[in-house]
């Protein structure tokens, strides 16, 4: 990096629990940002406000059930340019943080910057399937004015005349601790898209409960090469296809008036 070029300030806005080791962690990870505001998805309580404040970063409770709607009202309140977005229990290596600070110290840098992430379950290190392919919003200027939409892939304001990027590095990903846990934020997810195909008016048929989720399976597990990830790789591929099932269900169920 260039020592003549002053490097931007960056904010953080991440998610947490009231799990002090994690919220400590997740504060060392990125202590190259000048401002940090996680989001509190526990309502018992604020056991961690202490250890906040003492860490130098701000905490706010979540008031809405959607998270990237929630991230969407703190987007224009940070105090910085540009925006780091991080999900729970991500973790940023040196390789990432050096990037991230070479990329926004070029003025020539994009307005906006995706990430692609190393996927860890059961303890695992997930080396195929669909999700070595995915990609999302990480970085941006908060000039950009964008809005994530409820497919945290993808902008909601699909800013194709700006320039962007993938990272080099991918993060590290520890999101779910346990199947249950797992398996709950896709149930959450069928719920929220089932909602929006409502919206859309969109009539659930049989190509939805039953061919939809099989070629999915079919994709994730042997096109895209899951079943190299042993049994982690068949579990994922099996309820990533079922909550695709319990997408149309619920849509179906809303549609009948029965949800």
């Amino acid at each position: 990096m260039l020592s003549s070029i002053p490097t931007p300030k960056i904010s953080v806005i991440a998610f947490c629990t009231n799990e002090v080791n994690d919220i400590k962690k997740l504060i060392d990870n990125v202590s190259f940002a000048h401002e940090i505001i996680l989001i509190n998805t526990n309502k018992r309580n604020n056991a961690i406000l202490p250890l906040v404040e003492k860490c130098g970063a701000t905490l706010v409770q979540q008031t809405i059930t959607n998270k990237t709607q929630q991230q969407n009202l703190l987007i224009n309140q940070v105090q910085n340019d540009w925006i780091l977005l991080l999900d729970l229990k991500e973790y940023i290596s040196t390789e990432l943080k050096n990037e991230i600070l070479l990329k926004i110290s070029n003025p020539q840098a994009n307005r906006i910057y995706y990430i692609k992430q190393t996927f860890h379950f059961f303890k695992k290190k997930i080396n195929y399937g669909e999700f070595i392919y995915r990609k999302r919003v990480f970085l941006f200027r908060k000039k950009v004015e964008i809005s994530l939409s409820n497919n945290r892939n993808k902008p909601s304001i699909i800013a194709f005349f700006r320039k962007s990027e993938i990272l080099k590095n991918r993060i590290d990903s520890y999101t779910y601790k346990d199947f249950d846990e797992y398996n709950l934020r896709l149930s959450l997810k069928s719920k929220e898209e089932a909602i929006l195909l409502h919206m859309k008016n969109i009539k659930p048929n049989m190509y939805h409960f039953l061919l939809k989720p099989f070629f999915n399976f079919m994709n994730q597990y042997f096109a895209k090469l899951g079943f190299l990830d042993g049994k982690e790789g068949y579990i994922l591929a099996y309820i990533n296809s079922f909550a695709i099932l319990k997408r149309y269900l619920f849509l179906w169920l809303l549609r009948n008036k029965l949800e």
